[in-house]
């Protein structure tokens, strides 16, 4: 079972104690998301846009093997080295290898989910590499101790005047400056050298292209590619599902990326790699990680079409209200919540539950995942594989038990009814979750079945 200290619930009541935090989580999340419908609609064949998009990915998906060896033999031409990685482990020591041979304690690294999933930055820091992110966002948290929140937007959960205290313990700027401006230059100041002194630079992918053997960065700073230029040897890690067919293919998801995760027409910076310039190693670790099992389910396949683009967790009432360090994995929200229990089930078996099952999520997609069916799905196979706590199993079989039996529910409803207009203390208190954090509504005259049988012997 989950640790209890570890799970969605508690560590969502622990982030809802900071009532201001939360409401200003909850509003910045939901601009994002109105931004991006405003991208959206901007575009007449926004829905058609999507539909390709997933037809690509579902091709992909049905070709994954062959779009592989393609894309390693295309790499392999273009002088990029590919190495191959079934766990996280493997990914590690296969980065720390290279690092090895070059004889550098220090990298500089960009936004990857990939390394956040597998843990490179503590494997590399244990065997004594430093590893600096970039990515301003990602620094912030990094120099902070903790992981990322979002995969987009790192930081979210971080108020300015929090990040210039934190630029005065660590970067030494004064005390209470908590001017963005001042905050992002003070940034900049201390990662150009950083940048200036690191032999080894490691990337993420967005997408790689298995015409070409190329692989394409997404980023609005500018680091990765400034990163890249000034290092003798570039890294890039991915997950398998990364690859596209061909290159015409890009304009489609390029379109859809940055319009879904931030509202912009398109990211700052799209940057290919199809070789190594000279005198430079260029390599690319392809990681499987449960991936080609993921393959195999026909219920949860369809989660390896995710581009990380975030827009499930903008639109996600419990995400926005609930932080993404509730859902304690490397990619939270939604999309997390799917793909998490694939790799540990029993870990992350709290994770599914944390959804309305609204299906937001899934009607933003740009690539059309179904990921609100998924969470429901997830949910039947965790409670059939028993990683569900007792309370809630006890529950759940009483629900089941109640709508099995029309005149038990019936009754049920009019006695609740009953106790809370006469009784209503008997709800209103501390034992009722619902009341922690709302007020109970007020007790309907009748039920939907009467109202409704009454209304059809008069013909409504």
């Amino acid at each position: 079972m989950n640790d209890t200290l570890k799970n969605h619930a508690t560590l969502a009541e622990k982030f809802n104690r900071d009532i201001p935090r939360v409401d200003w989580h909850d509003k910045t999340l939901w601009f994002v998301r109105e931004k991006r419908d405003k991208a959206a609609n901007q575009i007449p064949d926004w829905e058609k846009l999507r539909e390709t998009a997933s037809q690509i990915k579902n091709n992909v998906l049905s070709n994954l093997h062959d779009y592989l060896v393609e894309f390693e033999n295309n790499a392999q031409q273009n002088g990029i080295t590919v190495h191959w990685a079934s766990t996280p482990k493997e990914h590690n020591e296969i980065v720390h290898r290279i690092i090895q041979q070059h004889g550098v304690e220090h990298i500089v690294k960009s936004k990857s989910m990939l390394t956040e999933e597998c843990g490179l930055n503590e494997y590399l820091e244990h065997q004594g590499i430093e590893v600096v992110d970039t990515d301003l966002g990602e620094r912030i948290v990094q120099l902070a101790g903790e992981p990322p929140s979002h995969i987009v937007l790192p930081c979210i959960h971080w108020k300015k005047e929090e990040i210039g205290e934190l630029f005065h313990q660590h970067l030494g700027t004064p005390k209470g400056n908590a001017d963005p401006q001042f905050l992002t230059s003070a940034a900049r100041a201390h990662l150009r050298e950083h940048f200036l002194h690191s032999k080894v630079a490691i990337t993420g992918v967005n997408f790689a292209v298995a015409e070409t053997g190329e692989f394409v960065v997404c980023t609005n700073e500018g680091n990765a590619d400034l990163g890249v230029q000034l290092a003798d040897v570039h890294i890039a890690c991915m997950g398998i599902e990364k690859i596209i067919p061909q290159r015409k293919h890009l304009g489609i998801f390029l379109r859809l990326l940055a319009r879904s995760a931030t509202g912009q027409p398109i990211t700052t910076y799209s940057s290919h790699f199809q070789k190594p310039r000279a005198g430079q190693e260029m390599h690319i670790v392809l990681v499987d990680n449960g991936r080609s099992e993921r393959l195999g389910s026909e219920d949860f396949r369809n989660a390896l079409k995710c581009i990380r683009c975030g827009a499930c967790f903008n639109t996600c009432p419990v995400y926005r209200r609930s932080g993404g360090h509730s859902y304690h994995t490397a990619v939270a929200g939604p999309i997390g919540s799917i793909l998490a229990p694939a790799l540990d089930m029993e870990k992350n078996a709290d994770l599914p539950f944390a959804s309305t099952l609204c299906g937001s999520c899934t009607n933003v997609c740009p690539v059309k995942i179904d990921i609100h069916d998924q969470l429901y799905k997830w949910r039947q196979v965790l409670v059939k594989n028993g990683h569900v706590t007792r309370g809630k199993k006890f529950s759940m079989m009483s629900m089941r038990f109640l709508l099995s039996h029309s005149s038990l529910y019936n009754f049920s409803g009019t006695l609740g009814r009953w106790v809370m207009r006469n009784l209503p203390s008997l709800v209103n208190n501390k034992f009722n979750p619902w009341y922690k954090q709302r007020e109970m509504p007020q007790a309907p005259a009748q039920s939907f079945r009467s109202w409704y049988l009454k209304n059809k012997q008069h013909g409504k």
